[in-house]
């Protein structure tokens, strides 16, 4: 057995619902209030998921979180039984109760920041559990996230799992949504690229939405990680396009091994960075969409670059990409031009994604790149990884216990509660997790 890039893909949630609870991600807000389908949004995902599995690459599964998080609801005052605190904050709050209802965990890009062993100071693995602080929704995952990742990753002679940083806005991180990993050979040490939107003290920032990510956090996580300090570099995201819907580096950029394929204005004082990228990448290669090939705007619209750059076993690169690329005329005109072109994407694949994409993710929002080597994909839990079996037990566990239409004024159902604690019961005895949910303690 090879080291291998494994990407493990968050399953939606069964309160999946558009709240619009995420100023700066566009999608997210232009749809607010539509009808949800959890059913179709978790079958989606799992559909890529398979393929992806059947076409060779390495694929696991990471669940959805417990929600509504109804010990966060008794946290802000709300009190009786479980069925009496969502009713209560229905009545109430039924945006506080919209917002301890997203199913927004199921973006797992931004669970955490991973190190692989060959850049660790300690030959280990390390993932550091990211805050998201800067919505108040993606705040309260962090606990969770955690007690899952040290279910999958419990070999604590090869895997560290590392808590969240302090919850303040100085160290606001949004985990592998702002990183990137070079090299050659996955097993071979790379280089880190942290990507920040804001720096402490400093004083320009974006001017219409948030930058999220801090220098300091991108630091400590480094520190944290154990990554070789001449391993690690730092970029600043371009402000301007942070203001205009790129909320997360992923959505203007995204790397594989020894290439780095992102639009023009991606990062401030671009040019510098790529020529750090090439004095400490060998054979690094730079992919810059033009502003006049595919602007800003048409990225963010069509998630372009949260696309899945991945190689398959002979080095030919693959870009995974959500339908709303292959929907627009000039974005797949541009992305039929790069295939014919001299670089090292030589496959395009599309996948229907548009209940995620409606609320603000594509493809690479949807999982966390872990690169693991022989022993230590041996000290996985095996439940998780994506096969013929586990495929078809999840989708019929998604037919068992989710819906096919969810509103806001759904949220306050009892029923969606008990459901849904049924539902992540169940899912864990299938992926042989244990007790990862508040309500399993």
């Amino acid at each position: 057995m090879k080291t291998r890039e494994v990407n493990f893909d968050g399953l939606v949630g069964p309160t999946h619902h558009y709240a619009g609870l995420s100023f700066g991600n566009e999608a997210s807000t232009k749809h607010r209030f539509q009808i949800s389908n959890p059913k179709l949004a978790a079958k989606q995902g799992l559909l890529k998921m398979k393929a992806l599995a059947d076409d060779g690459f390495a694929q696991a599964v990471i669940p959805p979180h417990e929600r509504p998080n109804v010990p966060v609801l008794r946290q802000l005052g709300f009190s009786g039984s479980d069925e009496q605190v969502v009713e209560k904050a229905a009545l109430q709050a039924p945006l506080l109760l919209s917002a301890v209802s997203s199913a927004s965990a199921m973006w797992v890009a931004n669970a955490a920041t991973v190190c692989p062993s060959a850049d660790a100071l300690d030959g280990k693995v390390h993932l550091t559990v990211a805050n998201l602080n800067n919505k108040f929704h993606r705040s309260i995952e962090a606990p969770t996230t955690e007690a899952i990742l040290r279910a999958i990753f419990g070999d604590e002679n090869r895997f560290c799992v590392h808590s969240a940083l302090p919850q303040v806005a100085m160290f606001g991180d949004e985990g592998a949504a702002n990183h990137n990993r070079f090299g050659g050979d996955y097993g071979e040490p790379g280089v880190q690229l942290f990507v920040y939107g804001r720096e402490e003290r400093r004083d320009t920032f974006p001017t219409r939405y948030p930058a999220r990510q801090t220098l300091e956090a991108s630091q400590a996580v480094a520190r944290i990680n154990q990554v070789r300090p001449e391993q690690a570099i730092f970029a600043r995201q371009n402000p301007d396009v942070i203001d205009q819907g790129v909320f997360h580096n992923d959505v203007i950029a995204v790397s594989n091994r020894q290439v780095l394929f992102c639009h023009e204005l991606a990062f401030v004082d671009q040019p510098h960075l790529l020529e750090q990228l090439r004095a400490n990448v060998p054979g690094f290669t730079a992919i810059q969409v033009p502003q006049s090939a595919v602007s800003v705007a048409e990225a963010v619209a069509t998630y372009l670059f949260n696309s899945q750059l991945v190689s398959r076993e002979d080095g030919r690169m693959m870009l995974v990409l959500p339908q709303e690329s292959q929907a627009h005329p000039g974005v797949w005109r541009y992305l039929n031009e790069l295939l014919a072109a001299d670089n090292p994407i030589s496959e395009l694949k599309v996948f229907d994604l548009r209940e995620s994409m409606a609320n603000g993710g594509g493809p690479a929002c949807l999982r966390l790149r872990v690169v693991l080597n022989a022993k230590e994909q041996q000290a996985l839990n095996p439940a998780v990884m994506m096969n013929d079996s586990l495929y078809a037990a999840l989708n019929a566990w998604v037919d068992k216990y989710y819906r096919d239409r969810l509103t806001l004024a759904d949220l306050a159902d009892p029923q969606l509660l008990r459901e849904s604690r049924e539902a992540l019961d169940s899912l864990t005895q299938l992926l042989c997790l244990g007790s990862v949910y508040p309500f399993q303690r």
